[in-house]
């Protein structure tokens, strides 16, 4: 009890190049992900990419902030890990992988675990709608983004 753990996947129609410039500019993703309400850049690399991120996120009952570390190894993956925040532990990834030249699949995963004190606050009805508000919708998010 207390973790969401979860997967989505779509087909885009776009070069993987053009699907990869959605994904890595992290601080944008409150435009086009629901639930995320803040991103705030903590630090940067040398390319500019946000690699520190203070994360607010919708939690339903209350928001959930947590600072999270993203690894870029463009085009193929992002991800990040949670460093400091109310939660126990969140890790994430956006896989990207080529299709053709004019298609690319791109597969969302989450894991977050809750820990105990948020665990017995969210759960039931309100952990499920939480997994559908932050898993479930990514990809075909991603995809809206891109084809737009």
């Amino acid at each position: 009890m207390g973790k969401l753990i979860g997967e989505s996947s779509t087909e885009i129609d776009a070069p993987i190049d053009a699907v990869w410039a959605a994904v890595e500019d992290v601080l944008a993703a409150p435009e086009w992900q629901g639930g995320m309400k803040r991103m705030t850049s903590l630090e940067s690399d040398a390319e500019g990419r946000a690699t520190l991120v203070e994360v607010t996120a919708d939690g339903k009952v209350k928001d959930l902030v947590s600072t999270q570390r993203f690894t870029y190894a463009g085009p193929a993956t992002l991800s990040w890990e949670q460093t400091k925040g109310e939660m126990k532990s969140v890790t994430g990834s956006w896989q990207l992988e080529s299709i053709d030249a004019a298609r690319t699949k791109a597969t969302f995963a989450l894991e977050v675990d809750l820990g105990r004190k948020l665990g017995l606050v969210i759960r039931g009805p309100v952990e499920m709608a939480l997994r559908a508000m932050l898993v479930n919708p990514r990809a075909g998010e991603l995809k809206k983004r891109v084809e737009g």
